[in-house]
This record gives C-alpha cells, structure tokens and sequence, in this order.
C-alpha cells in the first residue's frame, strides 16, 4: 500500500499478547516500521518498534493498524477509538482477532463508514507457528482492501489465503477451523485416557495413532509436543478456545447449521474453562482424563 506522502509505510499494532507479539515481531523482522500498544503495557513491544500510550496514538502514526485483540468487543471498541482519533492517518484496519462473522461485518460497517477499509484476517498455527512464520492468515475483504494490505500480511507469515471477498468470510473458517480442532483435542484426550487405562504406553500410543486414520493436530502437535512433554505452553488459554467454540455454534445457529457435535464439544471446553481459568488449551487432557467433563445420559 502507499503510505502518505509517499514516507515509508508504517504499520501499526494493537495487541501485544501472546500471538499479537510474535506477529508483532516479525513485522519488525520484515523491515517494516511498527508502532504499536497494548492496555497491558509495553513489556511485549518487540526490538525495532515504537511504543504509543494509545489507540488514537497509533492512528495518527500508522498507515494500517493490526489488531490482535480477545473478542468482537474489543476489536469494535479499538475500531471505535480509530475512528475517533483527531488527524487520523490510518486509511486500513487488518483484523487477525477471531470476532466472529457478524462482529466482523459490524466492525467493517463502522470503519468503512469513516472512510477506513476493514480486512477481515484471522489466523491459525499457534504461537509457535507464528514464531516459524507458518502460521496461516484467512483473508476476506474487497479486492484493492486486500492489495493494498498485502506488504502487511506478507509482514505478519509467509502462508496466506484469500478465502472471500466479504468481511466475516474468513471468520467463518476460522471459526470452523477451531472447532475441528477443539473436537480433535477433546476426544484425542478421551480416547488417550482409554489406552492408557488399558495399560498403553503414551509415547506408543502417539506413534501409532500419528501414523493411521485417527490422525489429527492433536497426535502430531499437541500431544507430542505440550502433553507428552508436561509443557502444556502452547500459548493458547482454555478461556479462548471456550469462545471460539461457543461462537461457533452461536454463527451456525445463524446459518441453520445443527450442531449436535458442536454442543458436546461446546459443553466440555466451557466446563474446562469454568474448571481452569486461563489454563493452556492443551491441559484439557488431565481434565478430561480425570472424567470430569459429564458422559452423556
């Protein structure tokens, strides 16, 4: 995109938790100025950036703004806060929080009322994916949107995917995506513990079921990596997944969609997340393990 004044194009973050300064960082990496903040502070602002005490801060700096925020509520509310900033300079808004297909298209109808074009951008592969610049980024807004951000998804991984030309497109796939995997992980751990309560061996278990038709994220990622090992440091709280599940049947709902699944799945995460507050997703094994998510009547 073409910053103002033909200047070197800055790039904005607001954000800076665990995914949000990884992605942070390797704008840096990929030689673009970067002014970024975070209501936390700026203990995550990445080498080579520029802190800003605030939102209106960063759109009177940056050229596109990056969220990397916990909810549609408070991407609506940063959204909000760009807007309202007096001298303004941001003329697009990348959007890689997972909000949601209607929290997407409302945030897109704000900002595009104020004149500042909304890329809907969420993205999957974990923090260590992003850290490895292999996570992938869904992309859906309007074609010159898209261009003209395309040196800032370029800056955030190297594996990107237009999936739509409407904000709320690439929602609806991440949206999809986290529920297959919050699936996957919740019945790898119940099927685990029935091996291991049958005198499996877990290392054995992974190896095998890695190599047939149970294969998933969760043989060849999670389990090896966070439940084998005892790290459970994925980067990813419970509370989070518990959302992205809990919207997506909500979405679905929307759509018409059953979600017989989608309840059972929904039913565990948010008792997980009531059970560990902000826990390591991965850490639903041992809930999961110690039956106390209920059996079906």
């Amino acid at each position: 995109m073409s910053a103002v004044g033909g200047e070197p194009l800055i790039v904005g973050f607001v954000g800076l938790g665990n995914m949000g300064g990884a992605l942070a960082a390797n704008v840096v990496g990929a030689g673009l100025s970067l002014v970024a903040t975070d209501a936390a502070g700026p203990d995550r602002l990445p080498a080579g950036g520029t802190w800003a005490d605030d939102v209106a801060s960063v759109a009177r700096a940056a050229d596109a703004i990056v969220l990397s925020l916990p909810d549609g509520v408070v991407s609506e509310s940063v959204a909000r806060q760009i807007m309202a900033a007096v001298d303004g300079r941001t003329t697009h808004v990348v959007d890689t929080s997972t909000v949601g297909v209607q929290a997407a298209q409302a945030i897109d109808a704000l900002l595009t009322g104020a004149g500042i074009a909304y890329v809907d951008a969420p993205v999957s592969g974990g923090v260590d994916g992003a850290r490895a610049r292999t996570l992938s980024v869904m992309v859906a807004g309007p074609d010159d949107a898209c261009a003209a951000v395309e040196p800032v998804l370029a800056g955030l991984s190297d594996r990107r995917r237009r999936v739509g030309e409407r904000p709320g497109m690439a929602q609806a796939l991440k949206l999809a995506n986290n529920f297959l995997s919050a699936t996957a992980l919740a019945a790898t751990s119940e099927a685990v513990a029935f091996g291991l309560a049958a005198g499996l061996d877990l290392a054995t278990m992974l190896e095998v079921l890695d190599t047939s038709s149970g294969r998933s994220a969760a043989t060849n990622d999670k389990f090896p990596n966070h439940v084998l090992t005892g790290r459970y440091a994925s980067g990813f709280a419970n509370s989070l997944m518990a959302k992205d599940v809990g919207l997506y049947r909500s979405e679905a709902g929307e759509q018409g969609i059953a979600t017989v699944i989608g309840s059972v799945t929904e039913d565990v995460w948010a008792r997980f997340a009531a059970a560990e507050p902000g826990a390591d997703f991965t850490r639903i094994f041992p809930f999961v393990a110690e039956g106390r998510p209920p059996t079906a009547d």
